[in-house]
């Protein structure tokens, strides 16, 4: 299982490794070293943290969509590309993932929680 948490990081395969390491865990195994940092690939869009907030927020798809005037597959389509970005896998812990990264207009860059700046993709 080990073997397997270090392919899917090197593959970028999130939440996997994040999953595997909790089945170690649960298993008695200990904790592994930290992960590395995500890479800027791993940031959310400008549009897609916009979605995942009105998300967090309590929104529906639906609703979302009307307020952003877009349709409920792509707010859909959306949530489905942040959710592995942000290592959740549901809409309750997308408003602490969402705490973890800002975006700086001055500097038109996100900054992940590690202090990292990342450029928008």
């Amino acid at each position: 299982m080990r073997a397997a948490v270090e392919i899917f990081r090197r593959l970028g395969a999130l939440p996997w490794p994040d999953r595997a390491e909790q089945e170690l865990r649960a298993c008695g195994s200990p904790a592994s070293e930290p992960a590395a940092p995500r890479p800027a690939s791993a940031v959310p869009t400008p549009q897609q943290r916009k979605i995942a907030g009105l998300a967090a927020a309590g929104l529906s798809n639906k609703q979302t969509a009307e307020r952003l005037f877009l349709s409920p597959r792509t707010v859909s389509t959306h949530l489905h590309h942040v959710f592995p970005k942000l290592g959740v896998s549901s809409r309750a812990a997308l408003r602490d993932a969402l705490g973890r990264v800002s975006y700086s207009s001055t500097e038109g860059s996100w900054t992940a929680q590690a202090g990292r700046a990342c450029t928008t993709p």
